[in-house]
């Protein structure tokens, strides 16, 4: 399995562990030119903007370390195109939340980082 392949395996992962937590996804891989959302969901009247980082293993450390200060920034660039495209204004309420897959394992973090 090449590097893609496992990505996409793992964000599929990752997606099924956040419907199993009451997530409902509305978007996968939503891309503009600022950046790239991995998912898109509602979780309790909340928007997410879900970072999917997946490692095989914790040799390179942890997969949420990944998303550094530049990562974010294009996230929220991301999020903010995603949110006027469909129309939401200021008052939706949303969060940044990443989901970290190292081999079998899955954590998530909610409230990663802020806009």
């Amino acid at each position: 399995m090449n590097k893609r392949q496992a990505g996409a395996a793992g964000e599929a992962r990752a997606a099924e562990y956040l419907e199993e937590r009451g997530y409902r996804i509305l978007e996968r891989n939503y891309r503009d030119r600022a950046g790239e959302i991995d998912i898109v969901a509602m979780d309790q009247g909340t928007l997410a903007f879900v970072e999917v980082k997946y490692r095989r293993d914790s040799a390179f450390g942890s997969p949420f370390a990944a998303v550094d200060g530049r990562k974010q920034r294009r996230i929220i660039g991301a999020a903010r195109r995603y949110m006027y495209e469909k129309g939401l204004g200021t008052e939706t309420d949303c969060r940044f939340d990443v989901v970290a897959v190292t081999g079998d394992e899955i954590e998530l973090l909610q409230n990663a980082f802020m806009l």
